[in-house]
């Protein structure tokens, strides 16, 4: 269960922030070696480790069109009308996010702005495993798609029968991707990164993984490969007054523990009881969970804190940087005012977190790790690149290119100045 803790001192919050650690050194090698191998020997070495790791043997790692179009029958009506549900929430929300940059006249005779050109190719990782992430398929497809990626492949591992699992095939062919191939973990991300006869190389890699894909994603991104973010386990962080439900607080708590042994869920509240109530309704609700071993050793590594007020708990929310943040209290809008680092809010007491996962439009994909302080979770945004753009007329140049020369000369750069002074001694200026 989780360790609980009553009114800490400030001085101790840098400990309590820390996450479960895991060391990671001694992936280094090993993944180093899974790059350098498909790197070298391309599609083959793709193919062993599917055998290896995946335990199939597969000669072919392009899913096919019959592949794509038989998906659809393996998925009932029910939820493939949730997942159109979902997308079209989430095209909605991503949308909005293409607003145009206006040209900026910065001085008279200058003009100044910025066009969204969107990455070339886009590479999606997508974890399978027990519980493949088709939703994630949504987050990271729909947005590629409204940016205008000319091509997105996605990367998913195949199952022991050497298929894709029919829901990430189905959701990948209703937001616009048919390059899918087999193959998962560090390999996919080689593959990605520098290229295979099969798999293209691309520009910017997105998706969750294990250790090894995030190991993988950290050394290609050295290599200059872009990836969407720095990665790490799940979190969660709520913030809970009295009047909160300890049903609905230790759901969302158990929502998140459940999705692995290294996700940390924490939950900070200004009333003992209501702590109490949590802790107790966590026991009975983790009975009903079919991955309740999982949310309990994630429950182990996580904490409770009981601290003297509301204000204490933001700081200290801000302080540990949460992926996601819930905020469960009788003045939770008031309260989200003051959020300075998360990935995603939720506010209010029916504002799940799963809703962000899957359906309300939000995307999933966000910094772990206390990274929230300084990334954002993945948007329209991250498929885009925005170059700027300028235009100087000849009163622009005659009225800027005093400033110009001034600022290079001073900085020893006469060849800066010069480029300026040509264009100022050009008969008509003066």
């Amino acid at each position: 269960m989780m360790r609980t803790f009553f009114y800490p001192l400030k001085e101790t919050w840098e400990t309590l922030c820390r996450r479960p650690v895991t060391d990671t050194s001694g992936f280094d090698t090993a993944v180093k070696n899974i790059l350098l191998k498909v790197r070298s020997k391309g599609d083959q070495a793709l193919l062993d480790y599917a055998e290896k790791f995946d335990h199939v043997k597969i000669t072919d790692l392009k899913v096919t069109e019959r592949e794509l179009a038989e998906s659809e029958k393996a998925i009932t009506p029910d939820l493939r009308n949730a997942i159109i549900t979902a997308m079209g929430n989430i095209r909605k929300f991503h949308e909005s996010q293409m607003n145009d940059d206006e040209v900026l006249e910065t001085t008279p005779g200058v003009k100044c702005w910025r066009k969204r050109i969107p990455v070339e190719r886009a590479g999606l990782y997508i974890p399978g495993g027990t519980a493949p992430l088709f939703s994630t398929v949504l987050m990271l497809g729909v947005p590629a798609a409204i940016a205008g990626c000319r091509q997105v492949i996605l990367c998913t591992p195949p199952g022991r029968d050497g298929k894709i699992d029919p829901l990430i095939l189905f959701t990948a062919k209703l937001t616009g991707i048919t390059d899918i191939y087999k193959t998962g973990g560090a390999q996919a991300i080689a593959a990605m990164a520098y290229g295979t006869e099969s798999i293209p190389k691309v520009d910017k890699i997105f998706g969750p993984g294990n250790q090894y894909v995030t190991k993988a994603k950290e050394i290609v991104s050295s290599d200059g490969v872009a990836i969407d973010m720095p990665a790490g386990p799940s979190e969660v962080l709520v913030i809970a007054d009295s009047k909160a439900d300890p049903v609905f607080v230790a759901a969302d708590l158990l929502s998140q523990a459940e999705h692995g042994t290294d996700s940390q869920v924490v939950l900070l509240t200004d009333s003992s009881d209501l702590m109490t109530s949590v802790m107790e309704e966590l026991k009975i609700q983790l009975k009903t969970l079919p991955r309740r071993d999982i949310a309990s050793q994630s429950l182990e590594e996580s904490v409770a804190i009981v601290l003297p007020g509301l204000d204490e708990c933001m700081e200290f929310s801000n302080k540990y940087a949460p992926e996601h943040l819930i905020i469960n209290t009788g003045n939770a809008e008031k309260l989200a005012e003051n959020v300075i680092n998360a990935g995603s809010v939720f506010i209010g007491k029916y504002s799940c977190e799963s809703a962000g996962d899957y359906a309300s439009g939000t995307n999933h994909t966000l910094p772990t790790n206390g990274f929230a302080r300084s990334y954002s979770g993945v948007s329209t945004d991250s498929f885009l690149k925005k170059i700027s753009f300028q235009e100087i007329s000849r009163e622009g140049i005659t009225r800027l290119g005093p400033v110009i020369e001034l600022m290079a000369e001073a900085e020893g750069l006469a060849g800066h100045k010069n480029a300026v002074s040509v264009r100022l001694k050009e008969p008509g200026n003066v």
